[in-house]
């Protein structure tokens, strides 16, 4: 994944990442977080509308220039340009999400990296239930703290691997995936059906979600949620509040 107008120094000043610059598990771990804290994830564009732009000079623009966010295509995609750039081999993967009522279609896209002989899940992109690091594929059904929260991978059959999140107090399903390799072009389809189809919740309403180290902060349709060390308080947003609480919380300026 490249773009002409990525370079890891523009990168690093929009995560605020001022460490190590090597290929280690350490580093790429610490860089993924810093991101997470640093780039929101958000359907701003959906919300107004507008398609999201798959072009990698444009997702560039849009958050290393514009400091905006993103949802799965653009955050992934971002950090896939500096695994890149760091000559860290990965795959993107098609991820079937599995918090819907109904089967729905592989639409999520996750990164595999192999670091220090290993193969690990990295996804800055599921919302308010993303991973907070790394995970490796050979750790299955065992408990991974990260940050306080509790993930694991599992797999449905030889092929097949699913992600769950300890949420309220159950195990919650996320998304399933293989480890068949995709091209940045198939994921055209999936990103137009989540920018226009009615029935997917980037359309129904707005999301934007910023991890810190203590927890998240998530703006879900009306209603602001903040999570800190275990403790969850909430929210309204009246919409003439909103520009200002996407201001204060996630230091986003929605377009005009």
């Amino acid at each position: 994944m490249k773009a002409d107008n990525f370079t890891l120094k523009k990168y690093f000043e929009r995560i605020n990442y001022n460490s190590e610059i090597n290929s280690h598990i350490s580093t790429v771990s610490e860089i993924m977080q810093c991101q997470l804290f640093s780039v929101p994830f958000e359907n701003i564009d959906v919300q107004a509308g507008k398609i999201v732009s798959l072009v990698p000079e444009e997702i560039v623009e849009k958050i290393l220039v514009r400091n905006r966010g993103g949802y799965c295509y653009e955050v992934n995609g971002l950090f896939a340009m500096a695994l890149e750039e760091l000559g860290v081999p990965y795959i993107f993967v098609a991820g079937r999400p599995m918090i819907y009522p109904v089967r729905r279609p592989k639409t999520h896209m996750a990164i595999v990296a192999e670091v220090d002989g290993e193969k690990w899940l990295i996804d800055l992109g599921f919302g308010s239930n993303s991973i907070r690091k790394p995970m490796r594929l050979d750790v299955l059904d065992v408990e991974v703290v990260q940050d306080g929260y509790l993930f694991m991978l599992g797999k449905t059959d030889e092929s097949r691997y699913r992600l769950k999140a300890f949420v309220e107090d159950e195990w919650v399903e996320q998304y399933e995936f293989d480890l068949y390799p995709q091209e940045w072009i198939d994921f055209v389809p999936a990103n137009h059906l989540n920018s226009t189809h009615p029935d997917t919740i980037f359309v129904k309403k707005l999301i934007v979600v910023l991890h810190n180290p203590t927890g998240k902060v998530v703006l879900m349709g009306d209603t602001l949620k903040t999570v800190s060390n275990g403790i969850t308080t909430k929210q309204f947003v009246s919409p003439e509040n909103r520009t200002s609480i996407l201001a204060t919380h996630f230091g986003l300026v929605a377009p005009e």
